[in-house]
Parts: structure tokens; C-alpha cells; sequence
């Protein structure tokens, strides 16, 4: 009887024996040897020394518009890297001697509505080239990497004459208009098609399937069950598209020649080439504030960037 009540004691004991002999077993770390100068420079430091030296080749000339930007002086000569004085001079003569708020509204606008546009009829066009098969979908998505190989102005010659003609019988859509502009920048509507594939390639084809079996069609699937999804490689797409509008100068160059019909960079453009040593104040200033909303709108969608880049770029 003492034997068999002295049992349940021993239990616990034994079982802290063995965790201590399977502790004491355990090999301890062994002390990694710490690197030296010569190899630590030879394996991370020249590195750091290159991310540095970029850092500020791209920051030499943002700061340097900052600068000539708030320079009362606004000229090539007074202006450095630290400026000598700070006035708001630039930004108030910009607004009272140019038209610089119609221009900005006019690029927000032509960039606000060729983005959607393109967006969207790239995300029509990736779902079907991912989703559907059908008779020249191959040649089709070759074509469409074919054609954005070629550079848009070589058929400047050809759109300048069919919108000259176009203007004639429709004078709201022709040259020197915003709507003919739009029109144009929208022909690149399936530039984004590659982008937003991947991305369909990278959704699994069960949930197409599954909704299909509860009776959902191409439009229900697209909208109500592919789109939310979308929103990372939508937002992606869009900043470029926006960034790439935003940023036109040969065609609005060329469409664009009334005061009032002038984006913001054909509109700095000129206040520059009036006269390049004085008015460089006037076009930091521009340009300072043209960057606004694309900040803003990488600030804002930040979170969505890289996921969208890395799940975009997977193989179609």
C-alpha cells in the first residue's frame, strides 16, 4: 500500500527530472565571430555609401526648386541650394499674372477622366484576355504589346491632320480643345492590359465557378466579385495613367495653343521660355504645386502600391 500510494508522488518529479536532463542536453548557441571592418565594408558598407550618394543625386534637384521656388529674386543666378531669402513673392505673382489656376484645373480634369477611362477598359479588356478564351486571344495580347513598343509621336502627323478635319465638321472635339485632347490621350485606353492580367492570372478561377453555379454572370462575376479584389492593381494602374497625363507635353504641345485651353505644363512650359533667367522662380512655383496632388495621391495610396507591383508582375 505505500508503495502504490507513493506513486502519483513520484510522477511529477520524475517528469521534472526528464525536463531538466532534455534542457541540459540542449546545445547552447554558439557565439557568432563579429565581422571586421575590412569585410563589413566589403559586404554592407559600400552599399550604404551608394544609397546615400543616390539619395541626394534625387534629392539635389527637388531641393533646388524648393529654393528658387520661395527666392524672392526668382532668378538662375540668385538662386541655390539654401536660399538667401523666403517670400511667397513667386506663388502670388504666379496666380495674379497667369492664367496658372485655369491650367491646373484643366490638367486635373483631362488627368481625372483619362485615367478612369483607361482603368476601366483595361480591367474590361484584362478580364476577358484572363478569363475567357476565344479565337485570336493570343494574337490579340501580342498586338497590344507590339503597338506600346512603338513611340505615340510617330503618329503625330497622322492625328494632327484627322483632327484638323474632325475639327471642321465637330469644332467641340478638334484641335485646341480639351475634349479633343481627351479623346486622344484616351486612345491609349488598353495601355494598363498586361498589368491587370497578372493580376486576374493570380485570382483562382474557383470563385468564377462558384458563382456560376449560383447562376452569376461575366457582368455579376466582373463587378460584384473580381472588382473588389482589384483594388490594389486599380490604384496602381491609375497613379501611373494619372502620373503619365499629368505629365504630356508633345501632344498637348501640339493640340493645345489657346491661353485658356493650356494645361499646366505646356502653361509652365511658356512662362519658362518667355524668358529662361528671371522667370525660373514663377516655374518652381508652378511646379511645386503641380506636385501636390501627386503626392497626395501617393501618400493616400501608398499601402496598396508595392502588393499591387508584386502580384501584378506574376506571369500570364
Amino acid at each position: 500500500m505505500s508503495e502504490l500510494s507513493s506513486t502519483p508522488a513520484a510522477g511529477p518529479t520524475l517528469t521534472k527530472v526528464a525536463d531538466a536532463a532534455a534542457t541540459t542536453r540542449r546545445p547552447s548557441p554558439v557565439a557568432q565571430p563579429r565581422m571586421g571592418a575590412a569585410r563589413w565594408w566589403r559586404e554592407v558598407g559600400w552599399r550604404h555609401v551608394v544609397g546615400v550618394a543616390m539619395l541626394v543625386f534625387s534629392l539635389f534637384p527637388v531641393l533646388y526648386i524648393i529654393s528658387a521656388a520661395f527666392n524672392p529674386l526668382g532668378s538662375v543666378v540668385s538662386t541655390g541650394i539654401i536660399p538667401r531669402a523666403f517670400s511667397l513673392e513667386n506663388f502670388d505673382k504666379l496666380f495674379s499674372t497667369t492664367s496658372f489656376e485655369r491650367w491646373l484645373l484643366n490638367s486635373l480634369l483631362v488627368a481625372t477622366v483619362v485615367t478612369v477611362f483607361q482603368v476601366f477598359c483595361s480591367s474590361l479588356a484584362a478580364y476577358a484576355f484572363s478569363r475567357l478564351r476565344f479565337r485570336g486571344r493570343r494574337g490579340g495580347l501580342l498586338t497590344l504589346l507590339l503597338i506600346q513598343m512603338f513611340p505615340q509621336f510617330l503618329a503625330l502627323v497622322a492625328i494632327y491632320q484627322m483632327f484638323t478635319t474632325i475639327g471642321d465638321v465637330v469644332p467641340s472635339i478638334g484641335l485646341n480643345t480639351i475634349a479633343g485632347y481627351m479623346l486622344v490621350l484616351s486612345a491609349g485606353a488598353l495601355g494598363q492590359v498586361w498589368l491587370i492580367k497578372g493580376f486576374f492570372d493570380a485570382v483562382p478561377k474557383d470563385l468564377d465557378e462558384a458563382a456560376t453555379v449560383d447562376g452569376a454572370g461575366h457582368v455579376t462575376i466582373f463587378f460584384r466579385i473580381l472588382l473588389p479584389l482589384l483594388r490594389p492593381i486599380l490604384v496602381v494602374t491609375g497613379l501611373l495613367a494619372f502620373i503619365g497625363v499629368i505629365n504630356d507635353f508633345l501632344m498637348a504641345s501640339i493640340f493645345l495653343r489657346d491661353d485658356s485651353a493650356k494645361t499646366v505644363v505646356i502653361g509652365l512650359y511658356g512662362i519658362i521660355d518667355a524668358d529662361r533667367s528671371n522667370n525660373l522662380g514663377l516655374f518652381a512655383a508652378g511646379a511645386l504645386i503641380t506636385a501636390v496632388p501627386v503626392v497626395v495621391l501617393f501618400q493616400v495610396a501608398q499601402r496598396y502600391i508595392v502588393g499591387g507591383i508584386t502580384v501584378g508582375a506574376v506571369k500570364g
